[in-house]
């Protein structure tokens, strides 16, 4: 069920920027595994799947570090975090597509909104799209290429991408700039606090998702509307 928990109107809604993981793909085992593998190659123990999709959200960095321990990796060893980051990235490069895959509804929804204006094939698109995302942006891109997504967005942008990562609003601005879309007529979507923020801070309205990975995280930060399913996010702009 759609609940607008601040009413706004979708059909001035003019660009939109989704989160990757948990929003668009769940990609959620192939993390776990590569995190879980990286412990493993450390001599360290794994970790419960559930703690390590609580740990996504705000960069491969933030979740190698939480997957030490913030004790750990902050302790004497400091070569330890890029040596755990290095091997991650190295296994994650190459189990990115072992298990994930899209949404059910993701790619039919995206169709429905590229689709142009009163269904004129020759008026101009009716909404934009992108993606922001902290996960690097290569293999970010090459996932969305991969599971057939990629052609729906003008722009896709990762955590690696600007010197600053999401909840800051340079990827959010940037893509402003590139599209020519105001803050007030533009949607950020995504399935945490990590999303909502990135959309407050550049004045965007916001969409969370409760089927992703962190919805837990939206009872302290709540967007402006919350959808059960990405079906829904199709029936909002109807």
């Amino acid at each position: 069920m759609i609940r607008f928990l601040r009413p706004f109107d979708p059909h001035r809604i003019r660009l939109l920027v989704f989160d990757l993981d948990g929003t668009l793909i769940d990609s959620r085992l192939d993390l776990i595994h590569s995190v879980n593998a990286t412990l493993h190659h450390l001599g360290r123990p794994a970790l419960d799947g559930d703690v390590i999709a609580s740990y996504v959200g705000d960069g491969a960095p933030a979740l190698i570090r939480r997957a030490l321990g913030e004790e750990d990796s902050e302790g004497n060893d400091e070569a330890l975090l890029p040596r755990a980051l290095e091997y991650f990235l190295g296994y994650y490069r190459i189990h990115k597509l072992d298990h994930t895959t899209v949404y059910e509804g993701i790619r039919e929804t995206l169709a429905q909104l590229a689709k142009p204006s009163h269904g004129n094939p020759t008026a101009s698109p009716r909404r934009q799209m992108a993606v922001l995302t902290n996960k690097p942006v290569r293999p970010s891109r090459d996932i969305l290429k991969a599971l057939g997504l990629a052609d729906f967005f003008i722009s896709v942008y990762g955590g690696n991408s600007f010197p600053t990562k999401k909840p800051d609003p340079q990827g959010v601005q940037t893509i402003l700039s590139e599209t020519g879309a105001q803050p007030e007529e533009s949607l950020m979507i995504g399935d945490s606090s990590v999303d909502v923020l990135t959309g407050r801070n550049a004045a965007l309205w916001t969409c969370g998702v409760i089927y992703g990975f962190a919805p837990h995280t939206l009872e302290g930060v709540p967007p402006d509307v919350l959808i059960e399913s990405p079906r829904e996010l199709g029936e909002l702009f109807a």
